[in-house]
């Protein structure tokens, strides 16, 4: 039976990309059989006249995941807006069928998952007639437990205490936070110990703030990860999935 954790975001650009493809780093340069999945993508790049999913991309290189991008990124969109967005404006809606077809493949190819959602826990994937289905929707459905990645910095007591307390109202289970853009400083270290104390949730990473990302980026995400995070933990965050 695979394993699997849903990773979420306190906001948009929060770093969960980073962050995941750090963490599939280090499941799969350790043998474990991993992959990545991420149900929609806006903001896509165009090479050549083909749409390529640069967050996808990047997870697949850092860990050195050989999948179909179809397969784990099933809805990919040019627009840089919302998922739901995107898919009005390019006229190709998200079908959960085909979200949990692909989704049912990996669960039978891999022994673990770890998944990405595009922004925010409320971020919308669908909106029609039927009503707004979001991110909390899909992980409900697909019944994954999540870690959340929030800033180090100014602003994120605010937002993570009330991811965390959104998140555990939907019924969802927490396994950890993690904290992206991490500094020594006074400030990031009594944010994070505020948190612990206000939400009960463990810190399980830290990883530090990559100074000139776009340089080397590939090896600077392994390197950073590998001090970051824990294997021991990381698969502790693991549940058997649905």
């Amino acid at each position: 039976m695979a394993k699997g954790v849903f990773i979420v975001g306190t906001d948009t650009d929060v770093g969960k990309t980073i962050v995941t493809a750090g963490l599939m780093h280090l499941l799969r340069s350790n043998g474990y059989n991993a992959t990545y999945f991420k149900a929609a993508l806006s903001g896509a790049l165009e090479v050549r006249g083909k749409l390529i999913p640069g967050d996808t991309k990047v997870v697949s290189e850092v860990s050195n995941l050989d999948e179909a991008y179809e397969n784990i990124t099933p809805f990919v969109y040019k627009a840089a807006v919302s998922p739901h967005l995107a898919a009005k404006l390019e006229n190709n809606p998200i079908d959960l069928n085909i979200v949990k077809e692909k989704y049912n493949y990996l669960k039978e190819k891999y022994d673990f998952i770890i998944a990405e959602g595009s922004g925010g826990i409320v971020c919308p994937l669908i909106d029609d007639e039927r009503g707004v289905y979001t991110l909390e929707n899909l992980i409900k459905d697909l019944g994954i437990e999540v870690i959340i990645v929030a800033r180090a910095g100014l602003g994120t007591i605010n937002h993570t205490v009330l991811t965390v307390r959104n998140i555990q109202g939907l019924g969802i289970k927490i396994k950890g936070i993690i904290i992206n853009n991490y500094e020594e400083q006074l400030l990031c270290d009594d944010n994070i110990k505020i948190i612990e104390k206000l939400t009960k949730i463990p810190i399980i990473g830290k990883l530090k703030t990559i100074d000139n990302l776009e340089d080397n980026m590939i090896e600077t995400i392994k390197t950073n990860a590998e001090k970051a995070f824990s294997l021991g933990k990381v698969l502790e965050c693991m549940e058997e999935l649905k």
